[in-house]
């Protein structure tokens, strides 16, 4: 339950700003001023369907900009370091998109859990994750003990 605690004072004309306004309408303040009783209700809830959602076609407009990126560089150079260099870039490029690929699935999933009600919720322990902790990474799906024990086993016994 102390994952649910705002980490600083909350400022007091905050804390009913959230029941005159629509989620996404909502700052993150005004979100952690809320008071634990309303974790994830109907308009957290639609606040981080709206911060995943801008996620979402943020990275999907990237990877269009990196196809007409690739095509652009297509020209053929003469000198092997300048075309190192460049398949060098492309290669980052398409790491970072390979990365981004895995983000937009886990951003679809993230957005289903809203839609079958799991979301803010831990799927090891069934403990809230944390206002905090899900502003921070909106496709956490396991508290933050649970996500150190993990790592903590993985560190262990490898993956």
């Amino acid at each position: 339950m102390n994952a649910l605690k705002p980490a600083v004072k909350v400022d007091p004309k905050l804390v009913n700003a959230w029941k005159t306004k629509s989620g996404r309408e909502l700052t993150e303040p005004e979100l952690l001023a809320m008071p634990e009783s309303e974790y994830m209700n109907e308009k957290q809830l639609e606040f981080f369907r709206h911060k995943l959602q801008e996620q979402k076609d943020a990275l999907l407009s990237n990877a269009g900009e990196t196809t007409e990126h690739l095509r652009e560089d297509t020209s053929i150079v003469p000198d092997p370091a300048d075309r190192a260099t460049i398949e060098e870039e492309h290669a980052l490029e398409l790491r970072t998109r390979d990365r981004e690929r895995k983000l937009l699935k886990k951003i679809s999933q993230s957005i289903g859990r809203i839609d079958a009600g799991d979301y803010g919720y831990c799927d090891e322990t069934g403990e809230p994750i944390g206002l905090g902790r899900l502003l921070a990474r909106p496709t956490a799906t396991l508290s933050l003990e649970a996500q150190q024990r993990r790592e903590m086993k993985q560190k262990m016994f490898g993956d």
